[in-house]
């Protein structure tokens, strides 16, 4: 059986060693009868005193199935939260005097981030696979495999339309690194770029904008102990600005701009400690140049109706726990569903009625964001008033209707 990872938040206050968190640890959860996909424990599910002293969550990957923890290797992963914050790296444009925000720098993994990868859900192994494909991407970097006879740039390139959380799951797979590379990465390093920022309305300073900002990755990647993940969205404003050039449609000094992010990107490779993760909602405009580059290219869509569902059955929890729906009632998952054969009966019915809601969705191809927006407007326009699960699953579908209606005029 594949090993086991449990990643363990320690509060900030607790002074007690990792080797001891461990311990405690190990010894809850050989008490536990199982351990469910998808199951994260809180402070308050953690009834030993030692654990709700020290743990702030314990959260378990790859999880396909219950498993049963005296059959598991357990590999721990035990880290704290950062909660600073981004800071701002600005340089000058010396052609205007303007100051540009061109980085946003994270430490990992940031507080902000806890929960992200969880609560991101997709129909394939999209999150599983592009993990693994980064993890081996560093252990070939850190055994020496020469570049040359085997390609790996460590570039990673999710396309796909607005909306689908392409951006979010750079962040989260950042995040995810953080943790279980910690023993070969102690430190690590979130940097945002602002592609839009590096492009100076005069021309002629976008290149030094471009050297100034991945002068500034790679003095921060001088630190070998530290990973340096770069996030650069919207990557295909870049290319878009490459072509228009060499069509003539903007100033030639647009075009070095571009080619110096390719020629920086290569340089970065030979840092065996940096990743560059990019994210295009335009996958048509990017340029073959940088498509070569990119060592893993993932297709990110709309949700489907099973994605759906649990994206939306997820919402609906966090709304029983804050007491915002009351009671608390169970809700389904698929798997329990497919099971029955997805008959109507008083324990299904009401996620039949929620799986109903997914499905609409689905074909209508809303995105992921829209759909986590869907409860707050339920609540905001059809339950002002305490609801129960049944009444807000209506209030779920008639902000359904009403944001594909809204949807419809703006377009028309």
């Amino acid at each position: 059986m594949e090993p086991l990872h449990v990643e363990v938040v320690k509060q900030k206050r607790s002074t007690a060693s990792k080797d001891y968190i461990i311990d405690v640890v190990h010894n809850f959860l050989s008490n536990l009868n199982s351990i469910k996909p998808g199951v994260i424990l809180h402070k308050h599910d953690l009834e030993a005193y030692e654990l709700k002293d020290h743990i702030q969550s314990i959260a378990f990957g790859n999880v396909e199935h219950e498993v049963i923890p005296t059959d598991c290797d357990f590999i721990y992963h035990v880290y704290t939260l950062d909660s600073f914050g981004c800071e701002t790296d600005t340089m000058t444009d010396n052609a205007s005097g303007e100051d540009i925000a061109a980085t946003e720098v994270w430490a990992l993994p940031a507080d902000e981030f806890h929960g992200l990868w969880e609560s991101l859900v997709y129909d394939s192994k999209l999150k599983e696979d592009s993990l693994r494909f980064i993890q081996t991407a560093f252990e070939f970097s850190d055994r020496g495999v020469d570049p040359n006879l085997i390609g790996c740039n460590r570039v990673v390139l999710l396309h796909g339309p607005p909306g689908t959380g392409k951006t979010s799951l750079c962040r989260a797979l950042a995040q995810k690194l953080a943790i279980r590379l910690s023993d070969r990465f102690p430190r690590a390093r979130l940097l945002e770029i602002n592609s839009h920022g590096l492009f100076s309305k005069w021309f002629s300073e976008s290149g030094k904008l471009v050297a100034k900002v991945f002068d500034r990755i790679r003095e921060i990647a001088e630190d070998k102990k530290l990973l340096a993940c770069v996030l650069i969205d919207e990557v295909e404003s870049l290319a878009h600005a490459r072509q228009a050039a060499m069509a003539g449609l903007e100033p030639s000094d647009s075009i070095r701009a571009v080619n110096a992010i390719l020629t920086q990107l290569d340089r970065l490779k030979r840092q065996p400690n940096v990743l560059v993760l990019t994210t295009s909602n335009v996958t048509g405009a990017i340029d073959i140049a940088f498509v070569d580059r990119a060592d893993i290219k993932c297709l990110v869509g709309p949700p489907s109706a099973h994605a759906a569902y649990e994206i939306l059955r997820g919402c609906c929890e966090e709304l029983m726990l804050r007491e915002v729906i009351i009671p608390r009632e169970i809700l389904c998952s698929l798997q329990v569903l497919e099971t029955v054969n997805f008959s109507d009966t008083d324990g299904s019915r009401t996620s039949l009625r929620l799986r109903e809601v997914a499905c609409a969705a689905a074909a209508a191809e809303v995105s992921a964001r829209a759909l986590r927006r869907l409860p707050f407007l339920a609540r905001a326009l059809y339950t002002r008033t305490e609801s129960n699960l049944t009444n807000f699953i209506d209030a779920l579908n008639k902000a359904l209707v009403k944001y594909l209606k809204d949807t419809s005029d703006l377009i028309h």
